[in-house]
């Protein structure tokens, strides 16, 4: 079955040239270690993934090609949910096994706004793919296989959405597409403020700050569409989900409830956001806390870091 959504309540949770204006030569490793973090990579220090020994043989290639690979689940999600149609076959070639996108299709939006807004963050996300493949030139890691039906059936599951045997399809209707968004943006924004730290040249800082201000205004909008209609109980779902996947410490947090809003996703002692590991993101995307390929990417991401 497809599951629709009411409104209901909950209590909130506590090699070639890179795009102009980015100068590799001067920081490069700066560059990749935020920039490169894109729509859920993060911070390699602190990183359950990687010892310090282990985390001086990952390359500069190595963190960027882990951001690339989690543009492309993000670009072609809100691609096909907004147009119908993903990456076009010269966006996804590269190293590694290229793999095929299984499901999704474009929604059929009831709400103007909302068909404006994925049409938006479609684009922004396939220009992000752009600008990572564009610095890592032949570099660049292929698409791996990407999976846009099963991986939403198991991620509701996982939250108490849905019961075993009841299906969770992510473009049946807008409420659907907004949660399955929601699944997605949180990551980025804490992904990109964990890597800042990280960076010492101001050129790259300032590109990094860029991208990370893009993810914050998608993740902002679409909890504000989700907090506007009511979806405080789903939302808070899928937060915990995403606390249980990321590990012992509450880095997550719902939208609010019907008389208190939490739009910003922030640490309430400072009003900061939230930073996660590769380790963290892995283990979210691949839908398992042992971060073994599964979820979104049954395969596995190309490149060093999967």
């Amino acid at each position: 079955m497809v599951l629709k959504f009411l409104r209901a309540g909950g209590k909130a949770d506590s090699a070639q040239p890179a795009p102009a204006g980015i100068d590799l030569a001067a920081g490069r490793r700066a560059f990749i270690q935020s920039v490169g973090l894109g729509m859920a990579g993060s911070a390699l220090v602190g990183s359950a993934a990687f010892s310090p020994a282990a985390a001086q043989t990952v390359t500069d290639t190595d963190i960027l090609n882990f951001a690339l690979n989690l543009e492309y689940l993000e670009a072609e999600f809100y691609l096909r949910a907004a147009t119908g149609r993903g990456l076009t076959d010269a966006e996804v070639t590269g190293t590694g096994t290229l793999g095929a996108v299984t499901g999704g299709r474009q929604v059929n939006f009831a709400t103007t706004a909302i068909r404006n807004y994925a049409v938006e963050i479609a684009s922004e996300e396939r220009i992000h793919v752009q600008f990572l493949r564009s610095a890592l030139g032949t570099a660049r890691v292929a698409r791996p296989a990407i999976n846009l039906t099963t991986s939403f059936t198991a991620a509701a599951q996982a939250a108490g959405l849905i019961t075993s045997g009841q299906t969770f399809d992510a473009f049946a209707d807008e409420t659907n597409f907004l949660l399955a968004a929601y699944i997605f943006e949180d990551v980025g924004v804490s992904a990109y403020l964990g890597a800042a730290p990280l960076v010492t040249n101001k050129t790259i800082l300032a590109a990094a700050g860029g991208i990370l201000a893009a993810e914050a205004y998608h993740a902002g909008t679409i909890r504000t569409v989700l907090y506007s209609r009511g979806l405080y109980t789903p939302a808070l779902k899928i937060s915990d989900a995403r606390d249980s996947l990321d590990g012992a410490t509450d880095i997550d947090q719902g939208i609010g409830t019907a008389s208190i809003a939490n739009i910003s996703l922030t640490n309430p002692a400072n009003g900061q956001a939230y930073a996660r590991t590769t380790t963290q993101v892995l283990n979210i995307v691949y839908l398992n806390t042992g971060a073994k390929p599964g979820g979104f990417f049954p395969s596995g991401l190309n490149g060093t870091i999967r």
